[in-house]
């Protein structure tokens, strides 16, 4: 059954004092909940218009291993050593690299606007929409991921009764970050909810948002370039287990992906079909916005894959998170992306996307892609032996309290392994003496030789596969 309900459980964030930690270390206590990882730990970073570049990273054994920057080239999984540090294991450390705090306000004769920033001259331009989503004065709180130019953003949302002519009864205020690296957003949830606390019962204290700043702000490149310099912070690592976070209880779309298919259930493999095709994705559902990014960052996990050089030449699929009607002629621009909106307008805008996403209805516009939207045996198959291994997977930490593997992992794994068996087996038939695709490739491949023909033969030319369908088989007409 799918979950009617549209509001996933938010997981807690909370900062351990490092005399804390270190006892527990100590003591051997975990006091981590289970599936929680940050934000990153699952495919790869995406950056504004840089190339990809091919980063050799540490590994486990002290052997160079490659990291492939994008949600096509994922490294393979680092396995857990508990005798390993997680900065040991990975070798580099995340820095704080915030560019940009702020205080967005509604004003009831002027709506949305900038409060107070630091860095005072930073270009905030159409952040005071992205950080209180249309929609926000009919609920209490809420948190929103967005994209501003080549940076990432977070902000905390809340409205506050207040017995004031002047503000019609109500104070709202979103305290938000940006950052290169929306794998680094996650640290500030906690800080970011208590400060827009603070900033609605005493208006103007900024004193602990500019501390925050001296002691979290980036370094910027010259020449005022405006980018931050690159650090390995930029590679996600797949299957980093909870068992390396004992500090760590954090919010982050990473610790969503479990809810995320058991809200759309059989759905998601319409999703997964639209992800590896890079098609424009938009999701629409009212506020709270929060958990509707977590879908986001969801459906691009669903296009991993680790095979070295797939996907090089097509679109890269960005995560757009939460966008509003100023974000329409950045979307004209765009050929892929996954957004989500409050906005009930941009359903008129057909123009601007490939698949439309409300509540759990996946629609399309495009003839060329109705037939995708239909479920077949194959496409059944694959969430059964996904709903299979989940069971299992349960069944095992109950019995075994096992912590070598969670939810996210698998859901995650179980993706990236469909996408890599359908991409080695185009890889060998394109470079064979006879490339030509049959209904043995096809079920090779976990797809429906006839169901899923269109699929395959738009998989072909987004990713330049010369290859071809055999077109007198019975199967495949």
């Amino acid at each position: 059954m799918v979950e009617q309900s549209d509001r996933a459980p938010l997981l807690d964030w909370e900062e351990i004092p490092p005399t804390k930690l270190s006892q527990a270390k100590e003591n051997g206590t975990d006091s981590s909940p289970p599936g929680r990882r940050p934000l990153g730990s699952t495919a790869s970073t995406i950056s504004c218009g840089s190339p990809a570049v091919v980063t050799a990273v540490p590994s486990v054994n002290g052997s160079p291993r490659l990291d492939y920057p994008g949600p096509w080239d994922v490294p393979s999984p680092i396995h857990a050593d508990p005798g390993i540090s997680l900065k040991e294991r990975v070798g580099w450390e995340e820095r704080d690299q915030i560019v940009s705090v702020f205080v967005v306000t509604f004003d009831t004769r002027s709506g949305n606007m900038v409060e107070w920033c630091l860095p005072p001259d930073v270009n905030l331009d159409g952040v005071e929409f992205k950080s209180m989503a249309s929609g926000s004065h009919r609920i209490a709180n809420d948190f929103i991921y967005f994209r501003k130019g080549c940076y990432f953003g977070l902000a905390c949302f809340a409205n506050m009764p207040v017995e004031s002519e002047l503000e019609r009864g109500a104070r709202m205020k979103s305290v938000g970050i940006l950052c290169p690296s929306y794998t680094l957003l996650y640290r500030y949830m906690h800080f970011l909810e208590n400060q827009v606390r603070h900033q609605l019962q005493c208006p103007g204290s900024y004193s602990p948002l500019e501390a925050f700043y001296e002691d979290k702000k980036a370094v910027l490149a010259p020449a005022g370039t405006g980018a931050v310099p690159a650090c390995p912070t930029s590679g996600w690592f797949p299957a980093i287990n909870r068992c390396m976070h004992p500090e760590m209880k954090i919010t982050h779309p990473a610790g969503c992906m479990s809810q995320f298919i058991r809200f759309f259930g059989e759905q998601i493999m319409v999703l997964w079909k639209f992800a590896l095709l890079r098609k424009r994705i938009l999701i629409f559902s009212p506020p709270p916005v929060g958990v509707v990014c977590y879908r986001v960052y969801c459906c691009c996990c669903l296009a991993n894959v680790s095979i070295p050089g797939v996907g090089v030449s097509v679109p890269e699929f960005r995560p757009f998170f939460y966008i509003n009607v100023a974000d329409i002629a950045v979307l004209a621009t765009e050929m892929s992306y996954v957004a989500c909106t409050t906005e009930k307008i941009f359903a008129e805008k057909k123009e601007l996307y490939d698949v439309y996403v409300d509540n759990q209805n996946v629609k399309t516009h495009r003839d060329s892609l109705q037939s995708l939207l239909r479920l077949n045996g194959a496409d059944r198959d694959k969430y059964r032996k996904l709903s299979e291994q989940r069971q299992m997977l349960l069944y095992t930490q109950e019995v075994d309290g096992d912590c070598t593997s969670n939810e996210e992992d698998l859901f995650i794994l179980f993706f990236m392994e469909q996408n890599n068996r359908i991409f080695q087996t185009l890889s060998e038939v394109a470079g064979s003496e006879d490339p030509t695709l049959t209904e043995d490739h096809m079920r090779a491949m976990g797809l429906d030789p006839q169901a899923d023909r269109a699929f395959l033969v738009d998989l072909m030319e987004v990713y330049n596969v010369d290859a071809m369908l055999v077109v007198d088989n019975p199967c495949c007409r």
